[in-house]
């Protein structure tokens, strides 16, 4: 038993000893990785010289080496997006690219820091938080009205296609604490969730402020892909169901190529959704990410997956059939959410075949498309037109369908009128129309606007689906889809 009574003293200096010399190691270690970082940014800068892009999905400029070099030293920023961002430039993951989005970074280190300072005031840690289920909380609530709006405001990032929104906000995502109460997902995938809460509690007084209770139990930071809004059912319940979820605590993080003013522009009952955008202004800060670079369409090009021409469905089903290898393809069949099913002319081995008028031209929606691609890797998809006024409604479904195989990050093979310009060339904004010249002949004006289609959203959205379109079809897409299946198990298939 010798040596187990001490006095009070000798355990405050050990202890005095070993927090010092934990400190003297920190600063070492700092030290090292800035002096690391310093040799692999030169020699980056030598390597770039003669192969300038070695990751295209992560292209950013070494301005933040510096940058991030300067954060290590500092007292409170020791982590976050801006470290990784330097790690990543010294792995060599991180070369070259646009000094625009600096700010975006400081922005997201900026909320990370505070997020941790606060993270006992925002109740982010989920084995610290009360274990009361939304439904139970929603009734403790009639009887104790209540608010806490968190202390911490969030982020709204908006900027044009392929400037790394989602990749920016995935890194800030994926730094913060797991044991956080901390959602990241896209936003048809978030409504979809909330469209099925709600049928789940039809007959309560106010189904929406439960269903809050029950996202806000599950995560108090809310990372929200692709922020748009086209759907006049979504635009009606914006407003009180993040002003449930922000009473509640909630942070909102979000990306979208819309700034809030313009979200729903033109959309019906509009009115009724602009309280939505002062609600959003209010609990999160807006951010432009400023940046004139696609860096989609900076991967190499890849033919073999997206064939031009008409009458090409014999060729599209040979290489269908090339994918398939030894399985047999056969009709399916795929459950969605709610009880409903969607038929697959052909399936097999993680690849589905349809005609285009058969997934887009049919009344279907991001929830078939969900449910789609949690059985099925790829897409083989034949006749895609060119979009115009006839046939709006299928490009608001394309859009959609493209949208939810890139989150999924699903392979499209198919065949098509034209290249994703072309089949997008015939729709233009309002602004867009307004500006077009004037043709030197009415009959040939008539003739060019006989089939011109003006809507701001798939005005707006056509150049996110073009630059995804793009990337899908380049060489490391394909490369990263066979990584992924390689590392993945094969998907459910269910047989009709």
């Amino acid at each position: 038993m010798r040596g187990i009574a001490r006095p009070i003293s000798h355990f405050r200096s050990l202890f005095q000893h070993q927090r010092n010399s934990c400190s003297s190691g920190l600063v070492s270690c700092r030290r090292q990785l800035i002096d690391i970082s310093s040799g692999s940014a030169y020699k980056l800068r030598k390597d770039a010289e003669t192969h300038r892009f070695r990751d295209p999905t992560f292209m950013i400029s070494r301005a933040y080496s510096a940058e991030a070099v300067k954060v290590a030293n500092g007292e409170k920023n020791r982590a976050g997006p801006l470290i990784e961002y330097e790690r990543r430039i010294a792995s060599g993951k991180l070369v070259d690219g646009d000094t625009c989005q600096l700010g975006t970074l400081r922005e997201l280190q900026r909320l990370s820091d505070e997020l941790v300072e606060s993270a006992d005031a925002c109740r982010l840690d989920r084995y610290t938080a009360s274990e009361k289920g939304g439904r139970s909380r929603w009734l403790w609530s009639r009887f104790m009205p209540q608010s806490s709006y968190s202390p911490v405001k969030g982020l709204y990032l908006y900027g044009g296609v392929g400037t790394g929104k989602t990749m920016l906000m995935d890194l800030f995502f994926d730094q913060l604490p797991c044991s956080w109460r901390k959602k990241r997902i896209h936003f048809h995938d978030f409504m979809l969730n909330v469209h099925s809460r709600l049928q789940k509690h039809k007959g309560v007084a106010d189904p929406l402020e439960v269903v809050a209770a029950e996202i806000s139990d599950e995560a108090l930071l809310l990372c929200l892909d692709e922020f748009m809004v086209t759907d006049v059912a979504d635009a009606l319940i914006l407003n009180r169901l993040f002003g449930h979820l922000f009473s509640d605590g909630v942070i909102l993080v979000a990306t979208s190529n819309r700034a809030p003013d313009n979200l729903y522009e033109g959309g019906l009952q509009r009115n009724l959704f602009l309280p939505f955008i002062s609600t959003l202004k209010e609990r999160c800060k807006v951010h432009q990410i400023g940046s004139s670079v696609d860096y989609r369409k900076m991967t190499s090009a890849q033919q073999g997956f997206y064939f031009i021409g008409k009458d090409l469905s014999d060729f599209l089903k040979k290489k269908f059939e090339e994918l398939v290898g030894e399985h047999k393809a056969v009709p399916r069949e795929v459950e969605l959410v709610m009880g409903r099913t969607l038929q697959v002319p052909l399936g097999a081995n993680g690849c589905a075949y349809f005609p285009f008028k058969e997934l887009c031209d049919r009344p279907l929606g991001a929830a078939d498309y969900f449910g789609l691609f949690k059985n099925f890797h790829t897409l083989a998809l034949d006749g895609v037109p060119i979009f115009g006024l006839y046939n709006r409604p299928a490009a608001f479904r394309f859009v959609t369908l493209v949208d939810v195989m890139y989150e999924n990050r699903a392979r499209l093979l198919c065949t098509a009128e034209g290249t994703p310009i072309q089949l997008f060339e015939r729709i233009v904004t309002i602004a867009d129309a307004q500006n077009m010249a004037p043709r030197t002949s009415s009959r040939s004006r008539k003739n060019d606007d006989s089939d011109l289609c003006v809507d701001n959203e798939l005005g707006f959205a056509k150049d996110r689906i073009i630059s995804r379109l793009t990337e899908m079809n380049s060489k490391e897409y394909l490369e990263h889809h066979a990584a992924m299946l390689a590392e993945k198990p094969p998907l459910r298939e269910v047989v009709n």
